[in-house]
């Protein structure tokens, strides 16, 4: 396998940037938030555990990508490795898509981890009270994870055009996380206004300025179909979802191409 070389480089570097620390402490989040959200919900605990629960996955895990995203390029450029790491007879694309794999490798591994604990926290925390409506923990919560899976991907892909292209490591955080901010808000918002535009002042005007988003970003808000699982009903999933993956996943891809287009004619000083 052409890459399998940078791949593993990328995967003992995130190891050795105490990587298994932060899958720990998101651990440790997920079970003291969902544990005592359930405490503040004498009717439907399982239901307030698990929402919390994304929640804190869903903030989490971007953060994750940042660091990792950082560790295997930014500080790569910084730290000046690329005079040994790219000048072997390789392709630079070979080293970008390893690196890549290996953050992408670490970010599927813990979101399947944290998924199956917040799956169990959620089951044992269900046993406790009979709900009217239990929470869906099969296809339902299946579905979550992956929508949350594509999510992380194109934020990734942002993460690591913006690596690459960025003149210090902190753009990446500050722009990955503005992006992430708009790209799952600004759906919700225009939906807000469409109902109520007295909301803010000249709330039509506002709102087609934010739909002008549209065109620009993802819709990665709409990809948020928890309560599919937590009431476990189909109806709540976007009659279009198709089109949402499918536009997000290209979106991904599109930066990726971007971030290999970058690296290509990048210069070091």
């Amino acid at each position: 396998m052409p890459v399998f070389p940078d791949l593993a480089a990328g995967l003992r570097l995130a190891l050795r940037a105490r990587f298994l620390t932060l899958a720990l402490w998101l651990g440790i989040a997920i079970v003291a938030l969902t544990w005592m959200a359930a405490q503040f919900s004498g009717r439907q605990p399982a239901t307030v555990a698990l929402d919390v629960g994304l929640s804190v996955i869903r903030l989490f895990l971007p953060l994750v990508i940042v660091l990792l995203v950082q560790e295997l390029f930014s500080r790569e450029f910084d730290r000046r490795h690329f005079l040994t790491s790219l000048t072997y007879p390789r392709p630079r694309h070979r080293f970008f898509l390893g690196r890549l794999a290996a953050a992408a490798t670490l970010v599927l591994a813990l979101l399947a981890a944290a998924g199956l604990l917040l799956a169990g926290l959620a089951w044992w925390i269900g046993q406790g009270y009979a709900q009217g409506t239990p929470v869906a923990l099969g296809g339902h919560y299946l579905a979550t994870l992956g929508f949350l899976a594509i999510d992380l991907f194109v934020a990734t892909a942002v993460a690591a055009f913006l690596a690459v292209v960025a003149v210090t490591p902190s753009f990446v955080l500050i722009g990955t996380f503005g992006f992430l901010i708009a790209a799952r808000s600004y759906s919700g918002i225009v939906a807000l206004l469409s109902e109520n535009p007295h909301v803010v002042g000249d709330g039509e005007r506002y709102r087609n300025s934010l739909e002008l988003l549209g065109y620009l970003l993802p819709d990665l808000g709409a990809l948020d179909i928890r309560m599919t699982a937590l009431y476990g009903s189909w109806s709540f999933l976007p009659a279009n979802w198709p089109v949402l993956a499918a536009g997000a996943v290209a979106y991904g891809l599109a930066f990726l191409a971007l971030a290999v287009w970058a690296l290509q004619r990048k210069r070091f000083s």
